[in-house]
């Protein structure tokens, strides 16, 4: 995978009303798997103690997050941190111990079997590593599967197939079936029938992992100007920092089933919440990430107007590129209005990773 980690810039809003709301969320395997979450004592013991005292594995422990309308919220971990099954637990494909999790206010927990497979059907698609296509089925009859599902007629489902077909980029190839495709044509595939039903929220659990680093820059990209066109509301799954930091708008970092930290990419990078954190991000090009709103002085510059002026989400980067071909500070400008100047000095502190205590950059929550 290419090792930049520059945020993909995207053009789609959010609004401040969640479609997930999750609280105090756990999810406990083995005996008696209620008395954790019960207990503080036991709530509070680490894996291996856990374990030894109860038998039981608190694979998600206490966690908080909402996922807010338009944007694309990626929980990322290493292997065993609790993230698949955090996401799984959305849609109660795995169903959770304790805590409450709402979709547009609705309590998911409380729904009955019919109510859940019109949420998984209907409202929140799910996006798999593994593509699942039916073998026997063309491009065209595998995207409109889920179509075919919910009753919608043959003609309708088609047409509306092959619509989703072309813009996820495999237009002429509807008649094909997946073993003629590459893996990342069977991916885009997967991502077209869940797409098709046109659902509220996509949930993508690790869908690129197994993709060679070409096709998975590829698809990283579909993400990005599918989200950039529709704003279509997403939660990413993924265990590759790089992955998360240029798809996620926040991001929730998981260890041990708890969310250590959640924040934008560059609250993530620039402001660690602890050690392990720190440790994560370390290889990090934090000029890649942070923006110059963090970067800059405050100060007027005195031309706003100017052709080198630089929007503050602009990256460290962008402006390093600016400065040195001016040979001059650069305004950084937002409505017509000057916010401040970044120069080279401020620059290179955050190359070295310093702290600049930039204007308008809160710390990432640490959960």
């Amino acid at each position: 995978m290419s090792t930049s980690t520059e945020p993909a810039t995207t053009t789609a809003t959010t609004d401040a009303s969640p479609v997930f709301s999750v609280q105090g969320l756990w999810k406990v395997f083995g005996p008696d798997a209620d008395q954790v979450p019960a207990d503080p004592a036991l709530a509070d013991l680490g894996p291996a103690e856990l374990r030894a005292r109860t038998g039981c594995t608190a694979a998600v422990r206490d966690v908080s997050f909402d996922v807010r309308r338009g944007e694309v919220f990626v929980v990322m971990g290493l292997s065993g941190s609790g993230k698949s099954t955090l996401v799984r637990c959305l849609t109660r494909l795995i169903e959770p111990t304790a805590g409450t999790i709402a979709i547009d206010g609705e309590d998911v927990r409380a729904m009955d079997t019919a109510r859940l497979r019109e949420l998984r059907r209907h409202r929140a698609a799910m996006v798999f590593q593994h593509f699942g296509l039916l073998p026997h089925r063309t491009v065209l009859d595998n995207v409109a599967y889920g179509l075919e599902i919910q009753g919608m007629g043959k003609a309708e489902r088609r047409a509306r197939a092959k619509e989703i077909v072309a813009k996820v980029g495999l237009d002429g190839m509807e008649q094909r079936r997946p073993s003629q495709l590459s893996g990342g044509q069977q991916q885009r595939v997967g991502l077209a029938r869940a797409l098709a039903v046109d659902p509220q929220v996509l949930l993508f659990d690790e869908p690129f992992s197994a993709l060679d680093p070409l096709i998975r820059r590829d698809m990283q990209e579909e993400v990005v100007r599918l989200h950039r066109e529709e704003g279509r509301t997403m939660v990413f799954i993924t265990h590759d920092l790089t992955e998360a930091l240029r798809l996620g708008d926040r991001i929730a970092l998981m260890r041990d089933g708890r969310v250590v930290q959640l924040g934008t990419p560059e609250e993530i990078v620039s402001r660690p919440a602890d050690g392990y954190v720190r440790e994560f991000v370390r290889d990090v090009p934090r000029e890649q990430v942070v923006t110059v709103r963090t970067a800059m002085r405050p100060g007027g510059c005195g031309a706003p107007d100017h052709p080198d002026a630089l929007p503050p989400d602009a990256v460290v980067a962008d402006a390093i590129r600016t400065v040195s071909r001016t040979g001059r500070a650069a305004c950084v400008v937002e409505d017509g209005r000057c916010l401040g100047v970044v120069d080279h000095a401020r620059l290179l502190d955050v190359v070295a990773g310093a702290q600049t205590g930039g204007a308008g950059s809160p710390a990432g929550e640490a959960v």
